[in-house]
């Protein structure tokens, strides 16, 4: 079928093809996490009731935000591999019902355990060089990471000896790794470039969002309600602040359960350099010198944002709260809607449903303008046309940063999986938001150029 078949044929398709991920999948993860958000904030009752040892008071520390992942991610592992069966479908690379000897795999499953050890290894000495992992808020972060080193090295061993008996495929990523170390013959560097830049998205990831997890956590948990409920402002930051918690607590999950028995593997990640360049520049420690108080694009000088110009409206104080919560809950949705298989520069499925009926980068789109609609760039109390301009030049450019991102994550999907592409023909013609984008798209090619562009992604970088 020829590309402008499959555009024409999924123009007039009802639905774009199945999610890889079912909507209930993350809604379980959500009422797992909010029945112990509530338990959290509710503790001073249940110890005074059962005569609990400890303090009288809400379980708002860094390890209650911790214990919050394992009820976000046990109702969607329980979800996945009861009732969606996850675990039996082909894409995980596991053939339950013919398993092998353990004498046919033990050479193999060694020179595997091998590579991930000196994976291990060598992660552990990046983050012992990388001096922001030893300050501030990623203290935290490493010290679970340490904790957690020992238990992971030693249950390599038998999780791997099991696995390697129902794999179709035993030798992968770091099986070839293992092999380059052990100077075995069957190696191929694209198979080892392909175990590394998984686990580097893996590490760097999973450091930064173990490390943002108790700010909000705490916040949540002890914020008075009653207090809050009168002032608009205050009210709307805390719902934001409670929509932040969601995604940083799922998208976590994500990074820490990419495990093939629950098909949440990472198949593979970016290969394009500008990609990798596009997303670590929104993270730490790049944003630092971009986006933050003394970096290059900070859009925030002088601009006290919306609570400022608008206070002593009440009425649109609240209409401005309620834009701003319904842009976060699309931003949180979008990562929900990913279930156990959220991360940054990585292919691990493909999502339809959710907020991706619509658009094919939710996230971006609602986190840009909920930045626009907050910032308000374009009104500082210096009066000075020229913080007027850089703000709102700069803040411009950070949206075109996350464009340039939502474009190479595109070409790196495009390469991988023809359900992607279906996916992605279908939305320009069917997406509400995507389709009629890529009629501007073609709008202003015919103005500028008078050429028509489909606006197909390409690889880059």
């Amino acid at each position: 079928m020829t590309a402008h078949s499959l555009d024409h044929t999924v123009e007039f398709a009802t639905r774009p093809p199945r999610s890889d991920v079912s909507p209930m999948v993350g809604l379980v993860g959500l009422a797992g996490l909010f029945a112990w958000i509530l338990f959290c904030r509710n503790y001073a009752g249940f110890a005074e009731a059962f005569d609990l040892p400890g303090p009288r008071e809400p379980l708002s520390g860094p390890y209650a935000a911790l214990m919050a992942l394992v009820f976000s991610a046990g109702p969607m592992i329980a979800w996945s591999m009861v009732v969606e069966k996850v675990h039996r479908r082909p894409s995980t690379g596991i053939d339950w019902d013919n398993p092998r000897p353990f004498g046919q795999v033990i050479g193999t499953s060694a020179v595997k355990v091998v590579g991930l050890w000196a994976t291990f290894a060598i992660i552990a000495g990046l983050y012992m060089l990388g001096r922001w992992y030893w300050d501030g808020q990623y203290l935290f972060s490493m010290q679970v990471i340490g904790a957690a080193a020992v238990p992971i090295v030693l249950l390599t061993v038998p999780y791997v000896l099991w696995l390697d008996r129902y794999m179709v495929e035993p030798r992968d990523h770091s099986w070839h790794f293992g092999a380059l170390l052990l100077r075995r013959g069957g190696w191929h560097v694209d198979e080892i470039k392909k175990h590394w830049r998984a686990w580097i998205i893996k590490a760097f990831f999973a450091a930064f969002m173990i490390s943002i997890l108790p700010g909000g956590f705490y916040n949540v948990v002890t914020r008075d309600l009653a207090d809050i409920v009168s002032d608009p402002v205050r009210l709307g930051m805390s719902v934001i602040e409670l929509l932040f918690v969601i995604d940083v607590q799922i998208g976590t999950v994500g990074y820490l359960v990419t495990m093939r028995p629950l098909d949440a593997q990472i198949r593979s990640g970016n290969p394009f350099l500008s990609g990798w360049l596009a997303a670590l520049i929104c993270y730490p420690p790049l944003v630092y010198a971009f986006m933050g108080g003394s970096g290059m694009i900070h859009y925030e000088v002088n601009t006290p944002g919306w609570a400022y110009w608008m206070e002593g409206h009440t009425g649109l104080l609240y209409g401005w709260a309620a834009l701003l919560i319904a842009l976060t809950t699309v931003y949180a949705w979008a990562t929900v809607a990913f279930g156990l298989r959220f991360s940054n520069l990585t292919y691990r499925g493909v999502i339809t449903n959710g907020p991706y009926r619509f658009t094919r980068h939710p996230a971006y789109l609602s986190k840009n303008l909920f930045w626009w609609c907050a910032t308000l760039p374009f009104l500082v109390t210096s009066d000075s046309l020229t913080d007027m301009v850089r703000n709102t030049v700069f803040l411009a450019v950070v949206s075109g940063i996350y464009y340039w991102r939502a474009r190479t994550e595109e070409a790196h999907l495009l390469a991988e999986d023809p359900k992607y592409r279906e996916y992605y023909a279908w939305m320009e013609h069917n997406g509400v938001i995507t389709s009629a984008m890529s009629r501007g798209r073609k709008r202003l090619g015919r103005l500028l150029f008078g050429t028509v562009t489909d606006g197909r992604a390409t690889p880059a970088g």
